[in-house]
């Protein structure tokens, strides 16, 4: 991902063209037009965190050129460095909110798409969704929860999947959709899904870090609720036939609810889990360095753009030390959700495939 510049004559004809950036193999060049300059800031450079400088290309026409993988995903905007203010790109009208860096703009490389596990067809059955409020039992934040049941459309027993962060998947993620295509397709076994709303703001943090009072929400409440609306799985017949995913701290929260209650959840998937918190390794780490392996599975992806990937790595090599079931994908993305959702179909294949 090394810079290079590039002048030409041409190049904010072909910006004007052909949109923002302007992409020839794996060169991509970042275009403005103005008296001045923004910076850029995007996925590689922690966004506020590293500015980058663009370069006179031309009489008004400003530059920054970057390689990239063919098949990389990038989220990137402009920011006025006197006003610190973001600035939309008058050349790219693709834009997304992934809730956690707010709108940006976005663009595939050549040799990659959004997931067509994403689209709804019409000619895939859909599954029901139903909205339900669930109570705290005292071991959440806030007295009730929201969540939201997804029953597939088959008749028999299913495994459950509980989903943390169960809102934005649903939204951001369009896990329902890609979940009515996978078992459209074969590719995995009917599950249901409990998506699990967070707490917001502060709260997500407090209920997601490895939090047994979670743990005791999920078979106080969670389980109970889901069990009644639907036909899931008997664990005393299947034990361990229930998975758990979520993303960042809820990746972190997955692998922890598996390790803690394997007779329950006995498949986990992890994405950009967040296995170190600042300087300190998570409760996660020592457990699995200390603990008799459980007879679980684990599915972990990141992305090679975000600073979670040294300690997802690291995680990765510790479950294979101890000889865990655990598969591990890295993807040319970043931490947001289109990057998450474009990548969980392989995590549900290899889990219930």
């Amino acid at each position: 991902m090394a810079r290079r510049s590039v002048t030409a004559s041409s190049l904010l004809e072909r910006a004007l063209r052909e949109g923002n950036p302007v992409i020839e193999g794996e060169t991509v060049t970042f275009v403005w037009q103005g008296r001045s300059a923004p910076r850029l800031i995007c996925d590689l450079y922690e966004w506020d965190e590293n500015p980058q400088a663009l370069t006179r290309a031309g009489s008004g026409v400003w530059s920054l050129t970057l390689n990239l993988p063919r098949d990389a995903y990038l989220e990137y905007t402009f920011l006025d460095p006197k006003t610190k203010r973001h600035l939309p790109d008058p050349l790219n009208p693709h834009t997304t909110d992934n809730g956690l860096d707010g709108r940006n703009h976005y663009f595939y490389m050549p040799e990659t798409a959004p997931s067509p596990l994403t689209r709804r067809l019409p000619e895939v059955p859909h599954g029901t969704l139903t909205r339900h409020r669930v109570e705290g039992e005292g071991m959440t934040v806030s007295a009730r929860r929201s969540m939201t049941l997804y029953r597939p459309p088959v008749s028999g027993p299913v495994p459950l999947v509980v989903v943390f962060d169960g809102n934005e998947y649903r939204t951001r993620g369009r896990l329902p959709i890609i979940v009515d295509n996978l078992i459209a397709r074969k590719i995995i076994r009917p599950v249901a899904l409990a998506l699990l709303h967070n707490g917001g703001e502060w709260r997500r943090s407090v209920e997601y870090a490895c939090s047994e009072a979670t743990l005791t929400f999920l078979v106080g409440a969670v389980l109970p609720l889901a069990r009644a609306h639907l036909n899931l799985l008997d664990l005393d017949r299947h034990p361990g036939a229930y998975g758990v995913t979520g993303a960042s701290l809820g990746g972190l929260m997955a692998v922890y609810t598996a390790l803690r209650m394997p007779q329950t959840f006995g498949r986990a998937l992890s994405q950009s889990g967040a296995f170190q918190l600042g300087e300190f390794e998570t409760v996660v780490v020592q457990l699995v360095r200390s603990i008799p392996r459980p007879d679980i599975r684990i599915w972990m992806d990141v992305g090679r753009f975000e600073s979670l990937l040294d300690c997802n790595r690291k995680m990765h090599a510790l479950l294979a030390e101890k000889h865990y079931d655990v598969s591990y994908h890295e993807y040319n993305g970043a931490h947001n959700y289109t990057s998450w959702r474009d990548d969980v179909g392989r995590g549900l294949e290899r889990l219930f495939g």
